[in-house]
């Protein structure tokens, strides 16, 4: 059987029904307050820079324009690495962040967590002509063949777990600052195979498909969500906008025109 890459795609409601107008009008009203976010713009089609126009675009920029309209919040944007962004929320940086980043009880520790907005399951992205392995035994019975991954991120922990033999100090993992970074090294050939989510995956593939193709079958489910400060009061205002986003078909929406209507630059 055929597998979707995104499990949240449903279909488009195109009527709003009266309840979720009105879950929509019922949202809290935060009076302007200015609330800046991080993030990083190297995840595709979540958020990256366009090649056009040189603006930082995606899912979650639209995502948060349409949370910010509904309860009255300015937005600002600081642009800040993978692995400094959940310390500089924990510490109180930023006011939230948006990179993809799946919801996980060890980084609950550390911040607050909205409610997923989207659910993606991991693939194997490598070369085009890639076709020397299909799947993760193939993968590690050639002890050759090298995996990018950026730590402390989900798809170094499934690299490590369930594609090598979990040993985190496997020296066939190369580390990279930005998951954009890996990408660029298995386009060059200094690694082989690169995890990502579905979502970061069909975007370069869509961006790159003479480039890149995801194999395989999925290797597990994530959820994704926005992450606060430990204690932040915008938790429960933001987790009542998706909730009223999802209610009325907005992110469905956004699932269509990101996922299956958009059309890259190449």
């Amino acid at each position: 059987m055929q597998r979707t890459f995104l499990t949240l795609a449903f279909a488009v409601s195109t009527v709003l029904g009266a309840s979720a107008i009105a879950q929509a009008d019922d949202l809290p009203d935060l009076g302007g307050k200015e609330v800046v976010i991080a993030s990083e713009n190297t995840y595709p089609p979540l958020q990256f820079v366009d090649p056009k126009t040189g603006n930082p675009t995606g899912w979650e920029y639209e995502a948060i324009a349409e949370i910010a309209k509904r309860l009255n919040v300015k937005v600002t944007y600081e642009n800040t690495s993978w692995d400094a962004m959940i310390p500089a929320i924990s510490a109180g940086e930023y006011d939230l962040a948006m990179n993809g980043i799946t919801i996980r009880a060890d980084r609950a520790e550390k911040v607050d967590f909205s409610e997923p907005y989207m659910r993606s399951e991991m693939f194997m992205l490598v070369r085009a002509d890639e076709d020397r392995f299909t799947d993760p035994k193939s993968f590690a019975a050639e002890a050759d063949f090298l995996a990018g991954a950026q730590p402390g991120t989900t798809p170094f922990y499934v690299t490590v777990y369930e594609v090598l033999d979990g040993d985190e100090a496997n020296p066939r993992i190369k580390l990279f600052e930005t998951f954009g970074a890996a990408v660029q090294a298995l386009k060059t050939g200094d690694v082989d195979l690169v995890l990502t989510d579905s979502t970061g995956g069909q975007g370069y593939v869509a961006t790159n498909p003479d480039t890149f193709k995801l194999i395989g079958d999925p290797l597990g489910s994530e959820d994704f969500g926005f992450i606060f400060p430990k204690g932040s009061e915008l938790v429960a205002p933001f987790n009542a906008a998706i909730a009223s986003m999802r209610a009325d078909g907005t992110l469905d929406a956004l699932n269509k025109k990101w996922f299956f209507d958009y059309k890259a630059a190449q």
